[in-house]
């Protein structure tokens, strides 16, 4: 009896190896092999969605999708059977997305166009940086987002500010031209305001009194450095994050599904269960 557990528990852990790892190289085979079913998946969807082709080209691809989403079901079976905690995998950010990209077409027989949402499969495509397997690229991830979680705080407060400046700048607009210029409410001052600011500049209002248009200026002026800001708050955290964060690799926790493990971790830092890599290594 313990033998037979052994012998599954083995034939689980090889099969999450080649799915959810790409160090080795059937690993690496498995997610260049499902990033070209993505790709191709998506362009399916989209040369759907192009009037004017033969009627037989469409029938063809309703039947490419079907083969396609029938191979990404049994994927995404696979993956929930080679983990110990399938929950993990499920709830996280890739397992949600593996779910809702595999099943618009079967909803399809409930739903009218709900087969549109499989564009959610070029999400998938993130997967690319599990292929190239550079675990500065996973450091350079979680740095990036341990920045912007950081920055949080001070970026609401600037855009906070932003919107009040938006109201005031919006309301003085709206004053100074009137509806004669189109700013016919305050709302539609702020609007302006907002698109100037963020020097997009639609062109449908603009000033057209001398005072209208210093205080377009000052905005314009402002914008520029309105811009900048979040992006050095960011930088800041960034470069500090980056002084003293250390560099992770992908390997992924068979036990628990933890993908956040320093270079030279050989158990998971979660769960204590051992990274294989020793095993690893021999088959590469």
């Amino acid at each position: 009896m313990n033998k037979n557990k052994h012998t599954d528990i083995t034939w689980r852990e090889k099969l999450h190896d080649i799915i959810y790892e790409a160090e080795t190289p059937a690993g690496k085979a498995f997610d260049v092999v499902l990033l070209v079913f993505i790709f191709l998946s998506v362009i399916f969807v989209m040369l759907e969605s192009v009037p004017g082709l033969e009627p037989w080209v469409y029938e063809y691809l309703i039947y490419a999708e079907w083969i396609i989403t029938i191979l990404f079901t049994i994927e995404y079976i696979l993956r929930i059977i080679s983990i110990r905690r399938p929950s993990r995998y499920i709830f996280s950010f890739y397992g949600i997305i593996d779910f809702l990209s595999t099943i618009p077409l079967y909803l399809s027989f409930f739903i009218t166009g709900s087969s549109a949402l499989i564009t959610f499969r070029a999400l998938r495509l993130l997967r690319v940086f599990r292929v190239l397997k550079i675990s500065r690229y996973m450091g350079e991830g979680n740095r990036l987002l341990g920045a912007l979680r950081n920055s949080r705080a001070k970026i609401f407060v600037f855009l906070f500010a932003v919107v009040v400046l938006s109201i005031i700048a919006g309301t003085l607009m709206y004053m100074i031209e009137g509806e004669k210029a189109g700013f016919t409410s305050i709302p539609v001052g702020v609007y302006w305001t907002i698109v100037t600011l963020t020097t997009v500049g639609f062109g449908d209002i603009h000033p057209i009194t001398s005072m209208g248009r210093f205080l377009a200026s000052l905005i314009m002026i402002l914008g520029y450095g309105i811009i900048a800001v979040p992006t050095g708050i960011v930088s800041a955290e960034y470069s500090a994050r980056s002084r003293n964060d250390q560099s992770f690799n992908s390997l992924s926790c068979y036990n628990c599904n933890e993908k956040t493990h320093l270079d030279r971790a050989k158990y998971c830092h979660r769960c204590g269960y051992s990274l294989r890599n020793e095993i690893r290594k021999k088959n590469e």
